[in-house]
């Protein structure tokens, strides 16, 4: 980076580095600002080839936001896992001794893989920045020896026996798997192992050519596919001091230990860090003589270090004091000149004067943002003139008068929160937990397009004229088996109604499914001719054309605290876009609590104030009215627009006086609750309407906004869209952005289901007052609201506790929630009047009295109130107990609790369709069906009549719309007596089998599988010729449907295909009819044309394999896209590799 540059050649760098050649070297170094520690720090790191630099910041925080600064000046961002020169140690955040200590899952696990990472690479003698703080030090780690000693090495050549690998991973505890996704796992498939050791950022692949390693490769835990290649690598086992019980580790030692005289130690304030650790170890002192659990623990004396342990190992350090006073009286002190980049209040004139009088006085000037975008911002209101913007993000600007070098950051000129990046594995599991839920099970409900409601019951191998062939069976009325061909697997869909009622099974050989499925068409049919004649009417209607955007538009977007996200600046792209095309706008903005809809919803209204147009923002309660019109006022302080709003708190004058202002155009932004919906509002010039979870208000104002819709544009802002609304968005009816990335590094909320404990209230309460924050106490039982009210205050009298309802005086609530916000109450007890977007950073835990009274996206709205702020914010779901709840009640909680990362609201919805099923599309009239078939069957059904309606009554509407070419056949099926299947001893998980077979099923083009053969390869090894004739078999299909082709038989050694039955079909009006009867001419010898009742047949003898098959297909139709004959790719080749 240009800043490190600079400093290498800096005097202040120099001269330390000159000083620490010394041994014992005690240097203390004041007058710094900003990141400027960290640019020396990195300086004299990059002139020291040798040493460890250890840097304890005062907490966390710092400690995290220093690891980066360093990342950015080092460029250590880009590098692989084993390359990285800065490393973060952190603390486990478990209290010593609690009642979890023994179980190993309590410690987060990406916390207990850095610390380990750390060590591992202390003990390797690399150069290396540590980056750590107090806590982390407080708690010991296994000494050098032990690590040694249980460190397992494997190197490509050698020789490794899968036996001695078994009872190795036992030892150790690792747990067996099927697939690898956490540290402290592994799995065998046949030749190859996998194995995530505690070491390493990603998991480890082996694999082997007889008993000799063949390759190892690092790979992604969430695809399971092979990132890097390896020569040899390392697997370390789970050695936390928390571990005694893994393996036999009695050897603890301060991280310190793990330095020699010659590296170097950089603190603010070794006193501080010294009573901190002193703190911590009396605390795990008065903890283990309080515990009295019948396992046996290790005194604390081995487990935590205290000053007199970290002091003894520092002074044999090299030791660096930051800060103007210091431990060491004796130091060599050196003075830096400089001063923290000033506020400029988003005054840029001020900034641009400022910036031209420093480069006049010879200061080199830099400018680090977060990315191209902030990079153009700047750009536009910046002189260029002697300026470098760089890219790359630091804590705090700088002036360094010594360096005459200036140094400011994008997110101070634009007073923006900035968040340190922590890597995570939290992630990982959300996406695996999600994979599960795809999962059919056997005992699952299904459905089959054309046999109805049966049961999953498994995969079975069955033989066919001597080949063995898998198939799925299928459970039906009076246990009736039906067969399916794994060819046939996207006819089935997993069964999705109402949670807990079972659908009736039908019966085979009935009619009653096929009626069923009729019935259900025509009024599916209804529907969808309502939903495309709304379409139709939005895009024949011509709405207004915005302009583009202006510099006001710029500067407003410029201003904003926060870096927009990737998803937030597309959101915002989209939206612009819409309102500058002639058509009425009409989009969902799906964004998780807190992820920024908000500020989308801004940009929009004022993109529509700067046309003269008036919006009119719709909010589900009296508080979000309130709490929206003070976020919309701050944003657009200073430009020129008159935002108000309309609730019932406001008197007869106040609102007379608004709705003439509203009339005569005088107000631009206009907010309330449904009463601007009323008949007595009347806007001038209406351009916007902006509706905030829509799915809050009732039937009538919904009809009321379709009207208004037709020709006004239209932005729907959700946290967690209701399945309607979802169900809508999916199937493009509406256009639909999906916020999913959260801001910089927002914290999880912790969250924690748990039976109702007065202890884990008072205990939660206290906490949260302890650090300054307030407290949710939710309960939907008006009832009892003061005696839980005075439950709180008997268990923490010290709070001040205020109560919220819905059946108190609307001006009382206002009062009590205007008291929360301004922080002058402790908790706040209340109904769910607090899920609709509440906005109170500093209310960080939220307890939820039977939580399982709660919907899905109630819990997930409610939870969305805390962890807005940079705190580690908490949840406590309060249940009576979990035997006493309903199946349905505890999916619900499950699934909270599984996604409890920020971004998962989107996920959290297709749960809700999972659980409570799904209503209709425009209306409540069809759920009656959907629980008869189940939703995913009503969603293909209801895809079919649509495709039905595009064709005929709409035709005109569709018509010149681009598509995909004339299709003759909805479907084609495949059926054959050949060997294509994935072998057992390939792939031994019948779940993840049956998984890779509904993959094949969804496979639309030759990329598609070719990178799926690839994906085999690299997970499970070289294919199987059955597994090969498998893939081809997707082409096969592909091919055949796309030239007519309803059904294909490819048994005894023959190919019948059949063509559509319906004499009426395109398909004999086109040229595609004209090459089947040339080549049945061209091959008299070997094919025969056929008319029968059920339609026209081919069929071609000799035909032995699908490769075959598919070669006359292909000559059929020469233009379908061909079957894939690319050979896998690999990835690059392994170092040294022939």
């Amino acid at each position: 980076m240009l800043l490190l540059d600079h400093y290498r050649s800096s005097a202040l760098p120099a001269a330390l580095a000159a000083a620490l050649a010394a041994d014992g070297a005690r240097l203390r170094v004041s007058g710094l600002s900003g990141s400027l520690a960290a640019a020396l720090a990195a300086a004299v790191f990059s002139a020291d080839s040798r040493s460890v630099h250890l840097l304890v910041a005062p907490d966390k925080d710092e400690a995290y936001y220093l690891a980066n600064d360093l990342e950015t000046l080092l460029d250590d961002t880009a590098l692989a896992p084993d390359s990285k020169r800065v490393h973060i140690f952190p603390a486990t955040r478990r209290r010593p001794y609690s009642v979890h200590d023994d179980d190993e899952t309590s410690v987060d696990s990406s916390v207990e893989l850095r610390r380990t990472e750390v060590i591992r690479q202390l003990a390797t003698g690399r150069p290396l920045l540590v980056v750590t703080y107090p806590d982390a030090l407080a708690e010991k780690v296994v000494s050098s020896r032990t690590l040694t000693r249980h460190t397992l090495q494997f190197a490509r050549g050698g020789r490794l026996d899968l036996d001695r690998v078994v009872e190795l991973m036992q030892d150790y505890r690792f747990e067996r798997v099927d697939f690898v996704v956490e540290p402290g796992q592994y799995a065998i498939r046949g030749g190859i192992v996998d194995i995530y050791s505690f070491g390493s950022d990603m998991p480890f692949r082996i694999e082997l050519f007889d008993d000799t390693i063949d390759s190892l490769r690092s790979f992604d835990p969430v695809s399971q596919l092979s990132a890097r290649h390896h020569d040899s690598v390392n697997i370390v086992p789970r050695l936390g001091a928390d571990a005694a019980d893994t393996v036999t580790c009695t050897e603890h030692v301060s991280l310190l230990a793990y330095l020699g005289a010659a590296d170097v130690v950089w603190l603010h304030n070794l006193m501080s860090v010294a009573e901190r650790l002193d703190k911590l170890h009396a605390d795990a002192c008065a903890r283990h003589a309080a515990h009295t659990a019948p396992v046996a623990r290790l005194a604390p004396d081995l487990l935590y270090s205290d000053s007199s342990d970290f002091l003894h190992q520092l002074l044999r350090c090299r030791i660096v004091e930051l800060g103007g006073s210091g431990y060491f009286t004796d130091a060599l002190r050196f003075e830096a000149h400089a001063e923290p980049q000033p506020r400029f209040n988003k005054q840029f004139d001020l900034l641009s004067r400022s910036l031209s009088d420093y480069r006049d006085r010879g200061f080199r000037i830099l400018i680090t943002v977060s990315g191209d975008q902030q990079r153009r911002r700047l750009e536009k209101v910046l002189p260029s003139d002697g300026l470098d913007i760089v890219n790359g993000q630091l804590s705090g600007g700088f002036v360094d008068h010594d360096a005459r070098l200036l140094c400011f950051t994008d997110h101070q000129i634009f007073e923006r929160f900035h968040k340190y990046t922590v890597r995570d594995l939290r992630q990982n599991r959300e996406a695996l937990t999600l994979k599960d839920l795809a999962e059919l099970k056997p005992g699952d409900f299904v459905t089959h397009i054309d046999y109805g409601v049966g049961r999953f019951s498994g995969l079975e191998k069955i033989t066919t004229n001597g080949h063995t062939q898998e198939v799925i069976r299928l459970l039906y009325k009076n246990n009736d088996t039906l067969y399916i061909s794994i060819h046939g697997l996207h006819k089935i869909s997993r069964y999705i109604g109402k949670d807990g009622v079972a659908p009736v099974l039908d019966r085979l050989g009935g009619n009653s499914w096929q009626l069923l499925k009729q019935r259900t068409k025509r009024q599916v049919k209804d529907i969808a001719k309502d939903l495309i004649a709304l379409y139709a009417k939005r895009m024949a209607s011509r709405g207004f054309a915005f302009s583009p955007d202006s510099y006001l538009q710029t500067e407003l977007e410029a201003s904003f605290f926060y870096e927009d996200t990737p998803d937030q600046q597309r959101a915002t792209v989209d939206v612009k876009h819409d309102m500058e095309a002639t058509a009425p706008m009409d989009r969902l903005v799906c964004g998780d609590v807190g992820f920024g809809k908000t500020e989308v919803a801004i940009r929009a209204a004022f993109k529509a104030v700067a046309d003269s147009k008036q919006v009119a923002v719709l909010v589900p309660s009296t508080i979000l009215a309130f709490q929206h019109y003070n976020t919309f006022s701050e944003r657009l302080q200073g430009m020129p627009v008159r935002v108000d709003y309309l609730n019932r708190f406001r008197t007869a004058r106040e609102r007379a006086a608004l709705l003439r202002d509203l009339e005569a155009g005088r107000i631009d932004i206009l907010i309330g609750t449904h009463a601007i919906t009323g008949k007595s509002v009347r806007f001038k010039d209406l351009g916007l309407l902006i509706i905030d979870e829509e799915q809050k208000f009732g039937v009538a104002v919904k009809e009321r906004l379709r009207q208004l819709k037709v020709n006004v544009d239209c932005l729907t802002l959700t946290a967690t869209p209701i399945p309607r609304t979802l169900q809508f968005s999916l199937m493009g009816a509406r256009d639909l952005s999906v916020i999913q990335t959260p801001p910089p590094n927002r914290q999880p909320v912790e969250t924690e289901v748990t039976t109702f404990s007065e202890e884990l209230i008072r205990d939660a309460v206290m906490y949260e007052m302890s650090r300054g924050g307030q407290t949710f106490f939710v309960s939907n039982r008006v009832e009892n609201m003061d005696e839980m009210a005075a439950l709180v205050l008997r268990l923490v009298p010290d709070a001040r506790v205020a109560v919220a309802h819905g059946r108190m005086d609307g001006k009382a609530v206002e009062d009590t929630l205007m008291r929360f916000l301004s922080g002058d109450l402790d908790v706040l007890v209340a109904t769910s009047i607090v899920e609709n977007g509440l906005d109170i950073p500093n209310a960080n835990t939220i307890i939820v009295n039977n939580a399982h009274h709660f919907g899905l996206s109630d819990l997930h709205q409610l939870r969305g109130r805390v962890g807005r702020s940079n705190q580690k914010a908490f949840c406590y779901m309060l249940i009576p107990s979990y035997s006493l709840l309903t199946p349905e009640a505890q999916k619900r909680l499950r699934a909270i609790e599984e996604f409890g990362s920020v971004g998962s609201g989107f996920n959290i919805a297709m749960r809700d369709l999972d659980i409570r099923g799904a209503g209709n599309i425009l209306g409540a009239e069809q759920s009656g069906f959907i629980s008869e078939i189940g939703y995913d069957m009503y969603q293909k059904i209801l895809a079919e009549a649509i495709d039905e309606l595009k064709q005929s009554d709409f035709r005109d509407l569709f018509v010149g719309q681009p598509g995909a070419p004339q299709q003759y056949v909805r479907d084609c099926t495949v059926e054959t007596d050949l060997e294509v299947l994935i072998p057992d001893d390939y792939v031994t998980s019948i779940s993840e089998r049956l998984l890779l077979y509904r993959q094949i099923s969804e496979l639309t083009s030759d990329d598609d599988v070719d990178r799926f053969r690839d994906h085999l390869v690299d997970r499970f090894g070289p294919l199987p010729d059955p597994t090969r004739e498998l893939l081809l078999t997707v082409a096969l299909r592909r091919c055949a449907k796309a030239f007519g082709v309803e059904r294909l038989v490819l048994k005894n050694d023959a190919l019948t295909l059949h063509f559509p039955s319906d004499q009426q079909n395109p398909f004999y009006q086109s040229s595609h009819f004209q090459r089947l009867i040339a080549y049945a001419q061209r091959h008299a010898a070997t094919s025969r044309l056929r008319e029968k009742d059920s339609g026209l047949t081919l069929r071609c003898a000799a035909i032995q394999s699908v490769r075959q098959a598919l070669e006359i297909i292909q000559e059929l139709n020469p233009e379908s896209p061909g079957a894939s004959t690319a050979k896998p790719r690999s990835l690059p080749a392994a170092p040294g590799a022939a």
